[in-house]
């Protein structure tokens, strides 16, 4: 058993203390209690498994786009996405009169665009790529939860017969830029010379249409599905989408050049579809037992089976019974292994890894919840010089206690750990927490029970839950 200094007991006492409008006898109640007081740590070994992701909710403010090797496993992962768009409630444009764009006495647009605008990526910005962009025919709605599995073109929402502009690009600028320039038919055979003189005459047929993103979604535009036809070796992060109309309208004597744009934001559906190669992901599952693995998008997760019962009734390394003890402090260290592909386009690790329940896996991301650091914790990445990169988990004695206290399912001890992104405000408030389906990769020291430890299961050094216990005497 290990003991804390005296220092330590104070600070990890002072927990414990309630206010007291009797003070005259505190300092002499408060080292009577410390003289009580005994402090204990113990650790317990933590067992761990690869599980394959299959899918994740794939509501997303960014769009992920193309396809790459992973040298990981030597399959393929093949990103496309959804974009519907925002409408300014009550948005307007010039009136019809003052409109100067026009073929005879038909109001046109000049032209009309999609911009993928994009932060960042992975792989080579020189590969030539190809996209199709697609004409949504049903829109995707906003009370259905689509995972990262679900196919538009598949599902039967994108129009037989709508627009489909293929685009070769390259990821050496900003943004992608797909003109929309083409004559194209809307759903009742209507002809237009470009997509946006269809939307400018939609507009001054029906002005209630444009008044909210809702009737605009399910009236004019559907929304566009971005799908990777060719190419090999990139993939765009696009963080936001436009749809552009440009015009001419006339205030008094002077003609001016007007745009609309229409934009892919949070208040609107947006989605990713994923695609793995799936015989190369069961493959590192079910083959590779020297290590986990947590792999994005869509990908791998590590489970944790924490050892609830021996925390609170049994015996750890220490061999003293804590049934009687209160946890104060647990802490888990997942020790990261070196990435071994010698590829230089190895996947980067996960910046940040979330932990909760196995049991919650699918309806903490529905529910749009936050980390709460009760049955829910982040972990980013750090290294060390002596021990190399990590993932810490501090604090996650709540998360113990209430597993024990909903013992039961099949699941109740086992935690997941997933790949997330996370969106904070000015304050550093957590304002989002998201499924991260950037390329990401990184294998972990694998955890066994004592026997398989005993038993020489793992060359590396053994993955444990490191406990605080404190007991009056």
């Amino acid at each position: 058993m290990k003991h804390l200094t005296f220092a330590s007991i104070l600070l990890g006492f002072s927990i414990f203390m309630s206010c007291d409008d009797n003070t005259g006898e505190m300092g002499t109640s408060l080292i009577s209690k410390m003289d009580e007081l005994n402090i204990s740590t113990d650790t317990f070994y933590v067992k761990s498994r690869s599980v394959v992701a299959d899918s994740v909710y794939a509501r997303n403010a960014i769009g992920y786009l193309g396809k790459v090797l992973d040298p990981e496993t030597g399959g393929y992962v093949t990103g496309d996405f959804m974009s519907q768009f925002h409408v300014l409630e009550d948005y307007r444009f010039p009136e019809e009169s003052k409109m100067t764009s026009r073929i005879g006495d038909a109001i046109v647009a000049d032209s009309c665009e999609l911009r993928l605008y994009f932060d960042s990526f992975f792989g080579d910005s020189l590969t030539a790529m190809k996209l199709t962009a697609y004409e949504m025919g049903t829109p995707m709605s906003e009370g259905v939860k689509y995972y990262s599995d679900f196919d538009p073109i598949a599902e039967g929402l994108v129009r037989a017969d709508g627009i489909q502009v293929d685009k070769t690009y390259n990821l050496t600028g900003t943004n992608i830029r797909i003109l929309l320039n083409d004559s194209c038919w809307d759903k009742e055979g209507n002809g237009y010379n470009n997509f946006g003189t269809y939307l400018l005459q939609s507009y001054y047929k029906n002005p209630n249409n444009f008044k909210n993103s809702y009737r605009f979604i399910n009236n004019v535009v559907p929304g566009f599905y971005f799908k990777s036809t060719a190419g090999l070796g990139s993939m765009a992060y696009i963080t936001r989408t436009q749809l552009n109309v440009f015009f001419r309208y006339a205030e008094g004597d002077t003609t001016y050049v007007g745009t609309t744009s229409f934009a892919g934001t949070e208040e609107v559906l947006q989605t990713t579809h994923i695609t793995n190669t799936k015989s190369c992901i069961d493959s590192l599952v079910t083959k590779d037992e020297s290590c986990t693995y947590i792999k994005s998008p869509a990908g791998i997760f590590t489970e944790l089976e924490l050892p609830v019962d021996e925390i609170i009734n049994g015996r750890g390394a220490s061999a003293v019974t804590h049934e009687n003890d209160t946890i104060n402090s647990a802490k888990l260290v997942l020790q990261c292994l070196n990435n071994t592909t010698g590829s230089d386009y190895a996947l980067p690790s996960p910046t940040r890894l979330l932990m909760l329940p196995a049991d919650s896996l699918y309806s903490f991301f529905e529910k749009g919840n936050i980390v709460d650091y009760r049955t829910s914790f982040l972990s980013a990445a750090t290294s060390s010089s002596s021990i190399g990169n990590t993932y810490t988990f501090n604090n996650i004695n709540g998360l113990i206690t209430f597993m024990h206290a909903n013992r039961g399912s099949e699941n109740w001890n086992k935690v997941v750990l997933v790949p997330v992104k996370v969106t904070t405000n000015s304050n550093s408030q957590i304002m989002s927490v998201v499924h991260d389906m950037s390329l990401s990769s990184v294998k972990l020291v694998r955890g066994y029970g004592a026997a398989e430890v005993e038993a020489g299961a793992n060359s590396h050094a053994p993955l444990k839950i490191s406990i605080i216990y404190s007991k009056f005497e």
